[in-house]
């Protein structure tokens, strides 16, 4: 079966290898070529993660004929142009990101992010207030604040497209609550663009709900790895 990949250079100083049909899997690279021979075990894992979780198994195919499809290298967004982005980069947009999403597209993307929220419940629900706000050095948040931006990132993503619900002015204190609910407003939100060929340019980069949901299923599971990771060093 041919996988295609949409290749991205130069995020965060590394390259990550988008499998552009399979919303959440990914491998990343220290540049491209690290990241594409890393893609077929990455691959791997995500098949035999649907076929365990999947209510109906959709990758039922076992020869992998990878096929990069396009890259792209990032580059920083122009600060004098948008002031508001300074510092951040202009990010992948693969000619696939123009298609609509489908039905079927949209609820097998949220059915792996229900998988990833499970895995980061189970990762962090049961840690005691200290544990949660410990201060680590060399990191930007405590992992409290992981998971508050883990909430808000689903509604910058919605932003991206011009789209922000009500709701998002009323969220919970409490980060699981909030989690909760910027969940429901984003399946709720990415259920209602099914066929809609929106595309929108937002701080230099293009956005459209394909890109949308490839990037929030790659979000989380980046911030569980990273949580994970602090909590094996602490």
């Amino acid at each position: 079966m041919r996988i295609e990949i949409g290749l991205e250079n130069n995020y965060e100083n590394k390259s990550i290898a988008w499998a552009l049909d399979y919303p959440g899997c990914f491998a990343y690279g220290s540049e491209g070529a690290a990241a594409i021979m890393a893609f077929p075990r990455a691959f791997i894992g995500y098949k035999e993660r649907v076929a365990a979780l999947a209510e109906e198994n959709w990758i039922d195919f076992d020869d992998i004929d990878v096929h990069m499809a396009e890259s792209f290298d990032c580059y920083p967004v122009d600060a004098e142009q948008f002031p508001s982005a300074a510092g951040r980069n202009v990010t992948a947009f693969f000619k696939v990101d123009w298609n609509p999403l489908t039905v079927e597209e949209i609820d097998r993307g949220l059915e792996v992010m229900s998988w990833s929220r499970k895995d980061l419940i189970g990762l962090t629900g049961d840690l005691s207030a200290e544990q949660l706000d410990k201060e680590l050095p060399g990191e930007k948040w405590s992992i409290r604040g992981i998971l508050d931006h883990v909430a808000t990132t689903e509604l910058w993503l919605l932003d991206r497209l011009n789209i922000l619900a009500a709701e998002s002015t009323t969220l919970p204190e409490d980060v699981f609550r909030r989690m909760d609910a910027t969940r429901k407003i984003f399946e709720r939100t990415l259920v209602s663009l099914n066929g809609d060929r929106l595309v929108t340019g937002k701080d230099g980069t293009f956005w459209s709900p394909r890109k949308v949901l490839r990037r929030a299923a790659w979000h989380e599971v980046d911030h569980i790895n990273h949580i994970f990771r602090l909590l094996n060093e602490n």
